[in-house]
Order: C-alpha cells, then structure tokens, then sequence
C-alpha cells in the first residue's frame, strides 16, 4: 500500500483526523449568530469521518448539509455514522476536492471547514471560496496558528516545512478582510482537543495500523511521523494552535 493509502487506514477509524470539539464547534455557531431553525444551505468541506457535520446536522435540524471530502472512504463512514443517528437524510456526500467544488455562486448559507483548509493553503480557500456564500453568508474555517510571537526554534522548522502559511492571527484576520469578510469571532482550541479528541485515540490505533500492515517500514514511518508531531505538541502547545475562524461575507 502506498503512504496515502497507509494514512487513509490509519485515520478512516477516527472520530476525527485532526484536532477538535463539540464544544468548539458549537461555540462557533454561537459566535457566528445563525438561525438554528432556518432552511440553510451549508456545506462542510473537507469533512472527513464527519465530526463536525453530524453535530451541524443534530444542531440545525432544518438545514441541508453538502459534506466534502475528497476521500470516498471517510464519507462511507460518515454515512454509515449518519443513518445510526439518524441524520442521514440532512447530509449529502460530495466525493471532490475542495478547489473544484460543483456549487453555483452565492448557493450557500454557511460553509464550515475544521482542520482540512490547510491542504490548498488558507488564502486560497477563503479567497474560492467566498463566492459560493450569499452576501452575508457565514465563513468558519479553523487554522493552524501560532498563539505567541516567538517560539522554539524546532518547532518554528517543523511546521515552515509541514505548513509554511503558518502565521498568527491577526495575519489571518487581515487576510479575511482583504477578502471581503468581516470577521466576527475567533476560538482558539485547547489542549483537549488535540489531546483527548485527536492524538491519544490515534496513538491507541497504532498497534493495531501496523500489525494490519506487516510492521512494513512505510508503516513505521507513518507512525513514527505522527509520534514526533505528538511530542511537539506536547512540549511547545503554549506556542500554537487550530484558530477558528467565524467571518461573515461582505457585499
């Protein structure tokens, strides 16, 4: 199996595949004001195994929820997710990447994405995406932000080589505005979220991931990659975090 599909394995039994809380997402909706009871039209990209779009999906009951990911085995698992809380008929997957995305200009109330921006670059994704948004359709996106000015010098290389639109926030709010957001809310995660919810279930898979895989060296190297990344975090999460970023579409 190739590294991709090794980290598909890896991650398609997860609740989630990156850092995240219920708590966090539905502070977001608060911060962002919506309508609970409206017919919204949101769309949740890169959704993954569908953490936040199952919560979307039990906290809006009347909206119609479009989940992108471009892996058709996480949205399987989501689906399956989806009928056992029974919220499947709120949620319609949507196997493509998230800078080809199939929705008409201003079809979209909300468009949510927690932990997967990264992939086409954060200035990117706000800049594409904002055009599915209705004028004043609501943007929450979460990042990878430094939480203070300086900080150690190997994590500062880690993450210029991992991410290099790494920044602070108040980068990434100016970016919102020279967008045509307005940004109306900003939470950082906590440690339980990379913590409790992300790493400690995925470090509980690893022995499973790589008996399945013949303790192949790919296979180590896939674990031994996330394990450093755990290490990090544990020693220098003062320095940086998943920002959420909650903006409303200007004009």
């Amino acid at each position: 199996m190739d590294p991709l599909g090794l980290l598909i394995d890896l991650h398609r039994d997860g609740e989630r595949q990156g850092p995240g809380g219920d708590a966090e997402t539905e502070l977001a909706l608060q911060l962002a004001g919506v309508d609970r009871t409206a017919p919204l039209r949101l769309a949740d990209i890169g959704c993954g195994t569908g953490a936040s779009t199952l919560l979307l999906a039990r906290l809006l009951p009347n909206a119609r929820i479009m989940a992108v990911d471009l892996r058709p085995e996480f949205l399987d698992v989501l689906q399956a997710r989806a009928r056992q809380l029974g919220v499947a008929d709120a949620i319609t997957p949507c196997a493509c990447s998230m800078d080809n995305l199939p929705f008409a200009d201003g079809e979209l109330d909300v468009i949510w994405s927690e932990g997967a921006v990264y992939n086409i670059g954060f200035a990117r994704g706000i800049a594409g995406w904002r055009r599915f948004l209705k004028p004043g359709g609501l943007l929450v996106v979460s990042e990878i932000t430094w939480t203070t000015a300086a900080r150690p010098a190997d994590l500062h290389r880690h993450w210029q080589a991992e991410y290099p639109e790494i920044d602070r926030a108040s980068t990434k709010i100016g970016q919102l505005e020279q967008q045509g957001y307005a940004p109306i809310g900003y939470v950082v995660l906590p440690q339980n979220c990379w913590l409790d919810h992300y790493y400690r279930p995925l470090q509980a898979r690893f022995s499973d991931f790589l008996s399945r895989h013949g303790h192949s060296e790919a296979a180590r190297a896939i674990v031994s990659a996330e394990e450093h990344e755990i290490r990090l975090y544990e020693a220098h999460s003062a320095h940086f975090s998943y920002g959420m970023y909650v903006a409303r579409r200007v004009g």
